[in-house]
């Protein structure tokens, strides 16, 4: 279903204030196509600080905002735990969604999710913004190129210690509440990434732990990962660590093929045999501006009627089946085949 508006701008709203909104709203006031007009969340004042920030419209309750702004799309941006009832509420307007993950807290609702898309005919992107970093489209582009030749490792570690103490996550405090954390909500990005990079998830072997005692979830998890095609990897992520340094990339990685290796740092940075071949710098917005260029495909493709990367069915079998395969790993301490995930297509 392809969407267009007078003067080719498509006017979105978008449901939920808090933390990562406020993020992408700033880059949606630079997207080309689109313009936000209105926000949504439960808490009055909430809605009412953040449309004040950014010059729109606020509203406390889904349906009233829709009937009132009659936009064209909708922009996600809350709890996994909310999404399967508000896409429900949305896909009864045959409005496209762009919703933020995680994609559901179970897998369960996550085929419940695409399920909805695919019976009522509406547009469901997943805003995975990771492979949207600019170093990450770099280093696709090396690979694709054959500048290492034909890859056969690689590695990915990130660390950031926002969770240790009696008050963890300070941006995100619900997290520690959560009953499913890090793989879930963080390395679901890296999962995604892999499989951007180096092809489909095969066979995935994964241990978690919990390291503070006063969340209720995983925040510790190693990962080794078999893609269709050969190419092995390991995800290694804790939210205990400090990174080895300051910069808006959240881990290091490392891309090896049998002519040469791509390096990225948390500077963003990235290096093919030890020269530089991309740098950030300058760069504005969120982690190599990865929201913004999520956003301006999602309203590309709305304009051309092209596929998103990160359709809701092709997402749910491709990414979040291997975050599920992941936990299922560790649960039974034995390495797990992505196809062993069947999708619940009710």
């Amino acid at each position: 279903m392809q969407v267009t508006r007078i003067e080719n701008m498509l006017r979105g709203v978008t449901v939920g204030c808090g933390f990562f909104s406020r993020i992408q709203m700033e880059s949606w006031q630079r997207v080309t196509g689109a313009r936000m007009v209105a926000a949504c969340d439960l808490d009055a004042s909430t809605a009412d600080a953040f449309a004040r920030d950014f010059g729109i419209k606020a509203y406390t309750n889904l349906d009233t905002m829709l009937d009132a702004e009659g936009p064209d799309f909708v922009d996600i941006a809350t709890r996994p735990s909310t999404h399967v009832p508000l896409v429900e509420q949305i896909a009864a307007r045959r409005l496209p969604v762009l919703c933020q993950k995680p994609m559901a807290e179970t897998w369960e609702d996550a085929c419940r999710l695409a399920a909805i898309a695919r019976q009522t005919g509406i547009r469901l992107m997943m805003n995975e913004n990771w492979r949207w970093q600019a170093w990450y489209r770099k280093i696709r582009e090396a690979i694709g190129q054959g500048k290492i030749g034909k890859p056969f490792y690689y590695s990915m570690q990130t660390r950031n210690n926002d969770g240790m103490g009696n008050a963890p996550y300070p941006n995100q405090p619900y997290f520690k509440d959560m009953p499913r954390l890090l793989l879930i909500e963080t390395l679901v990005h890296h999962l995604d990434t892999a499989r951007f990079l180096m092809g489909d998830v095969e066979e995935v072997y994964c241990q978690t732990a919990r390291l503070n005692p006063v969340i209720r979830a995983e925040d510790f998890v190693l990962i080794l990962l078999r893609h269709k095609g050969g190419v092995r990897g390991m995800i290694d992520g804790n939210r205990a660590g400090r990174p080895d340094e300051a910069g808006p990339a959240m881990e290091i990685a490392r891309f090896e093929g049998f002519e040469n290796t791509i390096r990225l740092r948390h500077s963003g940075e990235v290096s093919l045999g030890g020269e530089r071949m991309f740098s950030p710098d300058g760069m504005p917005g969120y982690r190599g501006d990865s929201c913004r260029a999520t956003q301006q495909h999602f309203v590309d493709c709305l304009a051309s009627g092209d596929e998103f990367e990160t359709e809701a069915t092709d997402y749910l079998k491709r990414t979040v089946a291997v975050v599920e395969s992941c936990y299922r790993s560790a649960a039974e301490n034995r390495p797990v085949m992505i196809a062993e995930m069947a999708v619940d297509n009710r």
